[in-house]
């Protein structure tokens, strides 16, 4: 009798040292201040430790934004393997992080699940011509490719987060005929374009782009999270809001447009803009008044002088804003692109300004709501390549591995993996 006491004793302390052990557990920290060896592929590692089923918590405004989880040698492997600093604390470490955290503008959010992401873009376009693909394979961040086809097929539903390439949703090939009309690669990008819509049973482009959009806005309003850079963000608007009319030239559809077409804009179907006025040359390389370009920019715009401003937001009473502009600096290089920035009288008034340039109408980086889905639109094409031209090679990111620009689209390919939170009032 008392041999069996003893052992039920030992089966019961050991019980009481595993449950402690695993509440007392070390902590795997990557810090993502000045510190960070390189931060993109941060990203990276908290993704890896999500599909390992490792919850994430990430450090809202703690040292730019890190991530703290339950230290795995294999997790703290992968990360020395791909030269991401990092430490091994204890848990009371941990305690005592949170702790200093409470009274400040900080917060922790517990990510999750790895989500499920796809990349909206042509069969035929390569990775390097499109900033979030470099960012997610240099992270090493799994993401599928889709296109019209699977958009128009309902297929989205099966994903949590789609980025937007750097499309041209009006139907005008990205308005580069006067540049580029007679290459080889545009006549050949219009020829697939015009097979594709007539294989989904539309007669033109234009009419086949918006209802792509019209696609992406209800996977929105069903509860996906929809980001998007460059011509993607001002054309996706102009496609919703130009159903019923048309706005693209005989250069581009085969028929001129509607005379009236500005006047039969919807602003109620954009998600982002309201009140823009179109660019109806069909030879201007601009869609609308929604862009600032560099002509139309009151600073002159170089390398050197070209910077934007992210706000910072309440980390307990505005989690989302705040997780997507986490960074290591608050003051971010500018870049060119089609769409480089966006006018801010142009924008609805329930949309949250992220980025700016201050002390002008110049607004850099947006974020919104659309029904249960979000949006989040980023100006310009490439964060360390300031005026990216069609034919140039791709950007080494192993050259740019703590890119402040490059962090913010990271940010929101990890910002669906957060547990679903309740706004705070």
């Amino acid at each position: 009798m008392l041999h069996r006491w003893f052992s039920r004793l030992n089966v019961v302390v050991m019980l009481v040292l595993c449950a402690a052990s695993s509440a007392f557990a070390d902590k795997l920290l990557i810090y993502m201040d000045q510190d960070q060896t390189d931060h993109l592929k941060a990203y990276g590692i908290a993704f890896f430790a999500l599909t390992k089923g490792v919850d994430v918590d990430w450090l809202l405004n703690y040292r730019g934004g890190s991530f703290m989880m339950d230290y795995a040698e294999e997790i703290a492997q992968e990360a020395r393997l791909r030269g991401v600093a990092g430490v091994r604390i204890r848990e009371s470490e941990a305690a005592q992080i949170l702790a200093e955290m409470v009274d400040r503008n900080m917060d922790a959010v517990r990510l999750e699940k790895a989500p499920k992401i796809a990349v909206y873009t042509p069969p035929d376009k390569r990775p390097w011509d499109d900033a979030v693909t470099l960012a997610m394979a240099y992270a090493e961040i799994q993401y599928d490719t889709v296109w019209d086809e699977e958009v128009l097929a309902g297929r989205l539903s099966n994903y949590d987060w789609i980025h937007l390439h750097h499309e041209d949703f009006t139907g005008q090939y990205g308005k580069f005929y006067a540049s580029y009309g007679q290459q080889l690669w545009y006549r050949q990008q219009q020829a697939q374009y015009e097979a594709t819509a007539r294989k989904l049973g539309f007669q033109k482009v234009s009419e086949e782009k918006r209802a792509v959009a019209q696609a992406i806005r209800d996977y929105m309003l069903n509860g996906g999270f929809m980001f998007a850079m460059c011509s993607a963000t001002d054309t996706f608007d102009l496609a919703l809001a130009s159903e019923g009319t048309d706005i693209a030239d005989a250069i581009y559809d085969g028929d001129p447009p509607d005379p009236r077409c500005q006047e039969r804009l919807d602003f109620s179907r954009c998600v982002a803009f309201e009140g823009f006025k179109l660019v109806m040359d069909p030879l201007e390389y601009e869609y609308s008044d929604i862009d600032v370009s560099p002509r139309s920019a009151t600073q002159v715009r170089t390398p050197e002088t070209d910077f934007f401003t992210l706000f910072e937001f309440s980390a307990k009473y505005d989690p989302v804003p705040t997780m997507l502009t986490q960074d290591h600096t608050a003051v971010v290089k500018g870049f060119l692109g089609q769409t480089t920035a966006f006018t801010r009288r142009t924008l609805k008034p329930a949309v949250t300004v992220l980025g700016e340039v201050e002390g002008t109408e110049e607004v850099k980086y947006i974020h919104g709501n659309v029904g249960k889905g979000t949006f989040t639109f980023y100006g310009g094409h490439d964060p360390e390549d300031y005026q990216h031209l069609v034919g140039d090679p791709p950007t080494d990111l192993g050259l740019h591995k703590n890119s402040p620009g490059y962090r913010l689209i990271l940010n929101n390919v990890l910002f669906p993996a957060a547990k679903k939170q309740k706004r705070k009032t």
